[in-house]
């Protein structure tokens, strides 16, 4: 479950970064990670596989369903860094003319 999960949403990430006008949303940042956890679960699928065989392939609805939460947060903790990144870097200056704003 992880390992589709992280899969999908780097997909969707690829696809957003392909279809882009101009690269201010650091999005090429948001598909490496996904592609990294995705390429770090299959890695692991590979050798849960080796060590499992065809259990591999029944698993309980218990260890689906942890998996599926885990990789959620694998997606969230994703966009909560890219979300960081994103603000420290600000290029679009939001950030800094919204801290320099005079208040009237």
């Amino acid at each position: 479950m992880t390992l589709l999960i992280t899969v999908f949403a780097a997909i969707i990430c690829t696809v957003k970064w392909y279809n882009r006008k101009d690269d201010t949303m650091l999005l090429g940042t948001l598909c490496f990670m996904y592609w990294g956890a995705s390429l770090m679960w299959l890695v692991d699928a590979i050798f849960e596989y080796v060590e499992l065989q065809a259990e591999y392939f029944a698993p309980a609805p218990v260890d689906m369903l942890n998996d599926a939460f885990l990789g959620l947060s694998v997606v969230a903790l994703g966009l909560i860094v890219w979300l960081i990144i994103l603000l420290v870097k600000d290029p679009k200056g939001s950030v800094r003319a919204a801290l320099t704003k005079k208040r009237q």
